[in-house]
């Protein structure tokens, strides 16, 4: 089996027949993301006609219930998907129960058959994750992992989180390899499926202008920040297992970081990126527990007010303790021991009831080693910024310094911005979108590698280290606000400050 390029997955206008199956088919997550995304791909005609969907799952429900659910999905999809979803069908039971896989493969032989879905499955795992590797065991023993004789392909799609921690990802690893070949295994990070994540390599290295700069001599710090307004909502339960490191800053931040920071690719195709960015996940400093406390900053939001509404604290939402010590927020200062980045600090921070949702990569540029103008003719001039807008505003903008209309020379500075959304009319499929597709299509580029997921890991258990003491160094922040304040000394040097976004 071979990695399709990103070029082959442009000329690719639908995938092979095929047969998707969902385990946790009457889930949230079906309904909100898998779903909507399937019926997405059909409005644009990139589903084969020949495909179907099983839904697995333990509750009771018909074919035509899970039918309803499906077209309840897009009430707006048009007639494709109307007449895909009458297809669909439905097996209730336990995930790893003999008799649910009996019914699974008549099913399946059924669909072969009726809709021609020859012998191709995608088995997508969106159940909750104690039960993944329950799921793919099963999916063994009956046989489901095992592409046909005639050049069929059975894939497996896996939600996050992929473990709790690196003892706990590899366990998991090793059961679902002893299951399915590295070359089946589709790990899903909905990130990567972003059309601004995926252009920050177009940025680097489509761009003469800014490839030679990307590094050291020129960048004084980057920063990233993936900030939500939205508390836990409904997901207190779940968040109280989770926390802000393992929910965001082991999958997305350093998904991100690794294509922001990693050389350029002697390819752009699946293996020379994913190669790329495991060399500078390995790059990355991992800190002892001691000194990971003094690297990081742990906050839990308090009661505030966002979006001019006053809002509960953490430990009032429904599901959470009333003495929780799960945190919300994390700001980290990292470091990428290479010869491109050696000596360029990295500072991350993502939280919930911050002032507004958006994710971006800002590089800051050093000053000038020398400024002519008088002190009050710049005194509104600041360091040279190219900042990345991942969400929601997908765009790039660049600061820089300008003359000031007038007759005093007087410098400030100003923004260049490019938004997606003003410059191309279609900005393309939404991240489950493109992901599902080319999972069918066979194209594991914007997937996450077995080793990608033990280095990230490496990386942030030092830190679940150090907090697992009572308290865990616990800071509070009134929702509505950037943080605790104490965020602020991760910076290295005395007048350095978190970026204030362009809202």
């Amino acid at each position: 089996m071979t990695d399709v390029s990103p070029v082959a997955r442009v000329v690719t206008k639908t995938p092979p027949p095929l047969a998707m199956v969902i385990f946790g088919a009457s889930g949230d997550l079906t309904a909100r993301k898998i779903l909507p995304a399937l019926a997405d791909l059909a409005n644009r005609g990139r589903l084969n006609e020949r495909f179907s969907v099983i839904g697995v799952a333990r509750t009771e429900w018909s074919d035509e219930e899970f039918q309803g659910v499906a077209q309840k999905a897009d009430p707006t999809a048009g007639p494709v998907w109307a007449r895909l979803v009458k297809q669909f069908r439905y097996v209730p039971g336990e995930y790893a129960a003999t008799e649910t896989f009996d019914r699974l493969k008549t099913v399946l032989a059924e669909a072969d058959q009726n809709q021609g879905t020859s012998g191709n499955r995608v088995h997508y795992l969106a159940t909750i994750p104690e039960v993944f590797a329950l799921v793919a065991e099963a999916l063994a023993r009956e046989g489901c992992n095992r592409p046909g004789e005639g050049g069929q392909f059975a894939r497996l799609v896996v939600e996050k989180p992929y473990g709790r921690d690196l003892a706990s990802a590899l366990a998991l690893d090793a059961e679902v390899h002893r299951a399915f070949d590295e070359r089946q295994i589709f790990r899903i990070d909905h990130y990567l499926g972003k059309e601004t994540v995926q252009n920050v390599l177009a940025l680097r290295f489509a761009n003469a202008i800014f490839e030679p700069i990307w590094n050291r001599r020129y960048v004084e710090q980057v920063q990233i920040t993936v900030a939500e307004s939205i508390g836990v909502e409904h997901r207190g339960g779940f968040y109280e297992t989770a926390g802000a490191l393992r929910d965001i800053v082991q999958n997305h931040v350093m998904q991100v970081l690794a294509l922001t920071m990693m050389e350029p690719p002697t390819k752009m195709d699946a293996s020379h990126i994913r190669d790329e960015k495991v060399k500078l996940l390995n790059a990355v400093n991992i800190p002892s527990p001691d000194e990971a406390v003094d690297k990081a900053v742990r906050g839990q939001y308090v009661r505030g007010v966002v979006d001019h509404e006053p809002v509960v604290a953490y430990r009032e939402e429904e599901g959470v303790a009333p003495h929780s010590v799960t945190e919300t927020y994390v700001a980290l200062r990292l470091r990428v021991e290479n010869w491109r980045w050696a000596g360029v600090p990295v500072y991350v921070r993502t939280g919930k009831r911050l002032p507004a949702r958006l994710t971006e990569i800002a590089l800051q540029f050093h000053k000038v080693p020398f400024l002519a103008f008088e002190g009050t003719l710049s005194r509104d001039l600041r360091p040279n910024v190219l900042a990345l807008r991942i969400q929601p505003h997908e765009g790039i903008s660049l600061k820089f310094g300008a003359k000031v209309p007038g007759e005093a020379f007087r410098v400030q500075s100003v923004s260049m911005d490019f938004g997606y959304e003003q410059a191309i009319a279609d900005t393309g499929m939404d991240g489950y979108t493109r992901l599902l597709f080319d999972a069918m299509s066979g194209d594991p580029t914007l997937f996450i590698r077995t080793d990608e997921v033990e280095q990230a890991w490496r990386i942030v258990d030092p830190y679940l280290e150090a907090w697992a003491e009572p308290g865990g160094g616990l800071h509070f922040y009134n929702a509505g606000t950037w943080g605790p304040h104490i965020a602020d000394l991760l910076l290295q040097r005395s007048g350095d400050a978190w970026r204030e976004p362009d809202l």
